[in-house]
């Protein structure tokens, strides 16, 4: 629908990245080329990436704020057949509770701080300023989305944005198992080579990425450096042989961003690694 674009093209001279949604309030799936991550996925806005599809592809990866992407032929075809509009929150500097259901809503009321509040057709979303990991489940009926995911557009709502409380972020840190992106979205490409396996069972593997995970989370100073040196170890020991999944790789990405890494430091750390081991 032309409203939906025009729609998209407000938002964007906003400096909010936007993107189409079709019935179900799910992105556009993966044309041809990108199909089974075959392009290597895009990273996030303003981030270098693998691919350079003119299609709506990577769901919240392909959020922009280009009037000229949103225009284009790809786009518009997309906006006709599209649902609804939606944002990247983390893109935008935003975070938002997402609140499911009038228990969420009380329970936020007790324990959130007031801010700008936008009603959804269940509830309603709590738009902070500020960007952190994304969760879902935190608590019963209560999902956050900022980095890594999306939200549907549904106006600016009422009240003064507050700035991302503590109590929030309080919320993700302890829920770590469901802040993993899937691997469409991965920012970083993840099978370095072919070469003989030397890990024999997929156990020493594992060890060695939940080993690399600790390392970046126990990180208490240095961050860049510990996130830089654990990627070097990683692709030392694992990525000539090909095992390294996308999988994989966003976990190790996903504890670097909860330490506030950024995406595109995490692609930048990835890179410099390969280039420093010759892959």
């Amino acid at each position: 629908m032309i409203e939906h674009e025009n729609t998209a093209l407000a938002l964007a001279a906003s400096r909010i990245p936007v993107l189409p949604l079709r019935a179900g309030k799910v992105p556009f799936g993966n044309c041809r080329r990108c199909a089974d991550n075959a392009c290597g996925g895009r990273p996030s806005m303003k981030t270098p990436g693998l691919c350079t599809c003119p299609d709506p592809c990577h769901a919240w990866a392909a959020a922009t704020t280009d009037p000229t992407v949103i225009s284009s032929g790809p786009w518009r075809r997309a906006w006709l057949a599209a649902s609804a509009v939606a944002y990247h929150p983390g893109g935008a500097g935003l975070t938002v509770v997402d609140l499911d259901n009038a228990d969420a809503i009380t329970w936020a009321r007790e324990n959130l701080p007031t801010t700008q509040t936008v009603p959804t057709t269940r509830g309603e979303h709590w738009l902070y300023l500020g960007r952190m990991q994304s969760a879902n489940a935190v608590r019963p009926g209560v999902d956050i989305k900022s980095t890594m995911a999306y939200a549907r557009w549904l106006g600016f709502g009422t009240g003064t944005m507050a700035y991302l409380p503590d109590a929030v972020r309080a919320l993700a840190a302890s829920k770590p198992a469901t802040t993993r992106p899937a691997a469409q979205v991965i920012t970083g490409p993840a099978l370095v080579g072919r070469g003989e396996c030397r890990h024999r069972t997929p156990v020493f593997l594992e060890r060695g990425i939940a080993m690399a995970e600790q390392r970046i989370t126990g990180a208490r100073e240095a961050v860049h450096t510990t996130v830089y040196r654990t990627f070097l170890a990683v692709l030392s020991a694992h990525g000539r042989c090909g095992c390294l999944t996308d999988a994989h790789v966003a976990r190790l990405f996903t504890a670097a961003q909860t330490k506030g890494e950024s995406a595109r430091h995490c692609v930048d750390a990835w890179a410099n690694a390969r280039t420093a081991l010759g892959m």
